[in-house]
């Protein structure tokens, strides 16, 4: 592996709460396919990690819950033709997941007026617009 994968921070996932598992993909690929085990599975055990911090990992369990079975997140990742390179691209995809899911929520919106010169210049407009399309009617045309 290229190293500690962080999730944000000084977070990072560790390896030893990784489990890893190694199957034959699917799709194209002649007789490599059938022979290389290169599709990899990668779980993470979220419920038990000692990892994150508990505000983290409680963020994360409840914004991930469709995707959890017993509090397991698995990854599953396929796309390249070398075990080395899907392993990596699937440990990429769980730090990813776990940075997207432990994120802080996102301030409130305060709520604002339009500013009253903005709606007098867009019912200008629309009445600028009225006019033109009245102007090509053929009433007048003789």
């Amino acid at each position: 592996m290229s190293g500690p994968y962080v999730i944000r921070g000084s977070v990072s996932l560790p390896e030893a709460e990784l489990m890893w598992r190694f199957s034959r993909s699917s799709g194209p690929g002649g007789q490599h396919v059938n022979t290389s085990d290169s599709q990899v599975e990668l779980r993470f055990d979220l419920a038990r990690t000692e990892a994150l911090p508990e505000v983290w990992k409680a963020r994360a369990l409840e914004r991930l819950a469709g995707r959890l079975v017993g509090g397991v997140v698995t990854v599953r990742a396929s796309e390249h033709r070398s075990q080395w390179r899907n392993r990596e691209a699937a440990a990429v995809r769980l730090a990813g997941l776990l940075a997207e899911a432990t994120a802080p929520p996102p301030r409130p919106r305060r709520a604002t007026r339009v500013p009253r010169g903005i709606n007098e210049r867009r019912l200008r407009e629309k009445k600028q617009r009225s006019e033109t399309k009245r102007g090509r009617t053929g009433r007048d045309w003789g």
